[in-house]
């Protein structure tokens, strides 16, 4: 159980420093990121409207190397706001692996949960950033491919020990999505929060249907819900998962129109986005660092509302710098954006 502590003043929630929270609780990890687990290089500016057989050479600015996939973005911004947060799956047993862990370690992420598998390779995707900062990925999905039930419930007991789990993506897990309905209730059953994340077109809503009754928080992109649910209207795809027995928190990441939440049935909540606070540079990670920073609100005591504001600021920061936490802030900063609460 999370034991809250919250202030009010004038019907709104004062922002107090997270220590009196962490103080509190029962739990000694905040969140736990499960699942893809990638090493980016980033390559900007590449012009993605243009065939690569263009030109012999394509000059760009320096390549950078840096932590990518749901377990690095996620687990980073955590950090970066105040968090404690350990990440869960394989890395292979190879340089880009050695780097991979660098990088958490450097951001304060918990690594010993990061487990190194004995065949396949690190998880490795080389991001191709345009001017405007859309991208596109060529991808080696490697280790982190190989998480299965059997490894979650040998971790159970460590897993059991974190308020939040949040795991991704849906529909590029092939050894986990059929068993994430039973990891889910095991771990709800022991009070941890569980929220997951999408990628690629999203998959279907097979097994979404029975996945989405054991999630406390769902909010795929706009993309991923329409694959999904085959609406186009971001109220109806809500009431797909409803109607599949999600009874937790659900939205649809908008973009640059923020974003789509719900807490009940037949009820929604439109919140813009936040502008940037510079100018765009990279969307990738956007959807993570949003998922990760909605976490962080919930951790500290914030309603669905508020939680999505620090979110959508978080989102905004993210998008200002190559790479998918590079540009988040603390959290000081990331309230200071305005609007937040």
């Amino acid at each position: 159980m999370l034991t809250r502590v919250v202030f009010f003043c004038n019907n709104s929630l004062l922002p107090i420093p997270y220590s009196l929270y962490h103080a509190l609780m029962t739990k000694s990890i905040d969140c736990i990121v499960a699942g893809s687990c990638v090493l980016d290089i980033l390559a900007h500016p590449l012009r993605l409207d243009v065939p690569l057989s263009s030109a012999a050479v394509h000059r760009i600015s320096p390549m950078q190397l840096t932590g990518g996939g749901l377990t690095c973005n996620s687990s980073i911004t955590l950090a970066r706001l105040g968090h404690v947060a350990k990440v869960f799956t394989y890395v292979g047993n190879d340089p880009w692996g050695k780097m991979v862990r660098d990088v958490l370690t450097a951001e304060n992420v918990q690594t010993d949960l990061l487990m190194t598998h004995p065949t396949e390779p690190t998880s490795t995707t080389v991001v191709a950033i345009d001017p405007s900062g859309e991208r596109a990925f060529i991808h080696c999905q490697g280790a982190a491919k190989r998480l299965n039930i059997q490894t979650c419930m040998d971790h159970l007991e460590t897993l059991t020990q974190s308020s939040f789990f949040l795991a991704g993506y849906y529909s590029l897990m092939p050894d986990l999505q059929e068993d994430l309905p039973q990891l889910f209730a095991a771990l709800r059953k022991r009070g941890v929060k569980t929220v997951m994340d999408a990628a690629g077109d999203g998959g279907s809503m097979e097994p979404l249907d029975r996945i989405l009754p054991h999630l406390d928080i769902y909010i795929p992109s706009f993309a991923e819900a329409t694959h999904q649910t085959g609406e186009s209207d971001p109220q109806k795809m809500i009431d797909v998962f409803r109607d599949a027995g999600a009874a937790g928190i659900l939205g649809v990441k908008l973009g640059e129109q923020g974003v789509m939440l719900s807490d009940q049935a037949g009820k929604y909540l439109h919140l813009p986005a936040i502008k940037p606070p510079s100018p765009v540079i990279d969307t990738t990670g956007a959807g993570d660092s949003f998922l990760a920073g909605f976490i962080a609100g919930k951790l500290r005591g914030y309603d669905m509302q508020q939680a999505g504001r620090v979110a959508t600021a978080v989102a905004a920061s993210c998008v200002t710098a190559m790479g998918g936490s590079t540009g988040v802030r603390n959290w000081d900063q990331t309230l200071s954006l305005g609007g937040v609460v």
